[in-house]
């Protein structure tokens, strides 16, 4: 039954009054939100799809073992500066409510801070740096997808609406032959059954089958753990290694898994997939008819422009007696010039002949050798002077070379010695200079060194407590600043200059109706009042803080 508070209490009377089921919801609802009011989860979102139309953002946190349902209403969204990830691990503050329409549990989150990286989303970040180190997803070794494939291999789950969606999509748009390999797309097998039915299709070999053109690796969306198979190294390097082109088609289009990166083509749907497959046969059918359109058009203008400048053309061609009128006319002049040519020619040739026979009289054996002889005498003659020539040439030369490098050297040492001897002086000087800067600056940065110190030293919290003031601390280590924040019984920790001691505080207005049996028992207890006025510190024990500089028990101030 619900009582007044609305808390549903088990009774033992079968007979009690039926409640609705909205009732029970309802008074589970206020039961869970009156019990876990404010919580702070820590945990990895999944199944983020970013925010809703409405503006509203819907998710999952999960751990190891457990998960539950998130909820981000739309104006705690549009304040919070860390939005939701998926695979983001975090720190959600909220409330615990339940949702009657589904007869779930979720948290109401308000803020959010993040605790680090999922280690799901952290094995796939190092698993996709590593198989890209590999090469795996460099786009020069993916495959063109074929335009027109005639047989399709299809790997997915044949129970899902999957394949019907993608049968269906390819029926309708270009009906082709489809080869479906059956596999478990979630569990523990799937990797193994998908890398499998890959590698069984580049093998095929059974007969009647025939080997497909293109492969579709195809599975519905889910959260990121649904989807975790295909992330598995042995899916990535199988779908690598395949011959034959593959598009994968796994989850929705926000659903990126490694065997995206590596295959030859991505399609954001399995409804996608097909479309990416093959063509639409209307739309082909139509481009044919409107090119065989086109071309049909063009072939008649093509015949009409050619009969057009065919018959220009012949009106411009002159008759047969015009054309044959010239060259009649150029042979009638060459046969009356013909008779003077040819003793033209004749005379020509005889005195051709005459001078060559004087030029065949001079190159005669007898006279050849002649005039080489005359030739190799002045060619002797003109050797032996320009040897003695060339000879004391050579040796003026050499001696004028050898007085001019032997001054050439001796300046060139002179001239390094003065360079050294500057080089010396200047390196003495920056030497000097440089040592004294050193010296300088060493006490100008030990003069700062001990003013910080001395700054440090009377701003630390120590040299208050020197002056006989004390630091309070509760049990958890946190400082209290008022002391209505104080109960009686609450143990505290007290920080002195020399050390700490614990206390508990206690109520004086107990303790001294306790010790007065001249005050009444039947006289009413006043109320209580806040620990500035009875409580009292009950020392429970000392311990002796070592002294430490403030330099090493508090950070710098600039």
């Amino acid at each position: 039954m619900v009582d007044d508070d609305g808390v549903v209490r088990a009774t033992a009377n079968p007979n009690d009054q039926e409640m609705t089921v909205s009732a029970l919801a309802g008074a589970l609802k206020r039961t869970v939100e009156d019990r876990f009011g404010y919580v702070r989860v820590r945990g990895e979102i999944s199944n983020y799809r970013g925010p809703h139309s409405s503006g509203h953002a819907y998710f999952s946190l999960k751990d190891d073992t457990a998960r539950i349902d998130a909820v981000i209403w739309k104006t705690s969204f549009a304040r919070m500066k860390i939005k939701p990830e998926e695979g983001l691990e975090v720190i959600a503050s909220g409330k615990i409510t339940t949702f009657p329409g589904k007869s779930a549990y979720q948290i109401i989150i308000e803020s959010l801070e993040p605790a680090g990286v999922g280690a799901l989303m952290a094995a796939v970040e190092e698993r996709r740096r590593r198989f890209a180190a590999e090469g795996l997803f460099d786009a020069a070794r993916k495959r063109p997808i074929p335009f027109l494939p005639g047989v399709i291999g299809v790997i997915t789950s044949p129970t899902g609406a999957v394949i019907r969606d993608i049968l269906h999509r390819i029926a309708g748009r270009f009906p082709r032959h489809v080869v479906v390999w059956p596999v478990r797309v979630q569990g523990d097998t799937s990797a193994a059954e998908v890398a499998r039915a890959v590698a069984g299709f580049n093998d095929l070999k059974v007969a009647g089958i025939p080997a497909p053109h293109v492969i579709i690796v195809a599975r519905g969306g889910g959260s990121l753990e649904d989807l975790w198979s295909f992330n598995d190294e042995a899916i990535v390097r199988a779908v690598a290694a395949s011959a034959i082109p593959i598009i994968s088609a796994v989850g929705h289009e926000t659903d990126w898994t490694l065997i995206d990166h590596v295959a030859d083509l991505r399609a954001p749907t399995p409804t996608g997939a097909a479309e990416l497959a093959v063509p639409v046969l209307l739309d082909l059918m139509g481009a044919i008819d409107r090119l065989e359109g086109r071309q049909t058009a063009a072939m008649l203008r093509l015949l009409e422009d050619r009969r057009l400048s065919l018959h220009g053309l012949s009106r411009l061609l002159p008759s047969g007696g015009d054309l044959l009128a010239g060259p009649r006319q150029r042979l009638d002049l060459a046969a009356s010039r013909l008779p003077g040519g040819l003793r033209a020619g004749t005379d020509r040739r005889r005195i051709l002949l005459v001078r060559i026979g004087g030029r065949l009289a001079a190159q005669a054996p007898r006279a050849r050798v002649a005039r080489v002889a005359q030739h190799l005498d002045a060619l002797a003659h003109r050797m032996m002077r320009a040897e003695a020539g060339l000879l004391g040439d050579r040796q003026r030369r050499l001696k004028t070379a050898g007085d001019r490098l032997a001054a050439a050297f001796a300046a060139r040492l002179r001239l390094a010695r003065e360079v050294a001897s500057a080089r010396q002086t200047r390196v003495s000087g920056l030497d000097a200079r440089m040592r004294l800067a050193m010296a300088a600056a060493s006490q100008r940065r030990t003069a700062r060194l001990a003013s910080v110190s001395q700054l440090l030293t009377g701003l630390g919290y120590r040299s208050v407590l020197a002056r006989g003031f004390v630091l309070v601390r509760d049990a958890a280590g946190q400082t209290m600043r008022s002391a209505s924040a104080l109960a009686p019984t609450d143990l505290i920790l007290l920080e002195f200059a020399d050390g700490q001691a614990r206390a508990r505080v206690i109520d004086t207005d107990a303790v001294e109706a306790a010790a007065d049996p001249a005050v009444p028992s039947s006289r009413a207890p006043r109320p209580k009042a806040g620990p500035k006025s009875s409580a009292t510190l009950v020392p429970k024990a000392t311990t002796k803080l070592p002294r430490t500089p403030p330099s090493t028990k508090q950070g710098s101030l600039f």
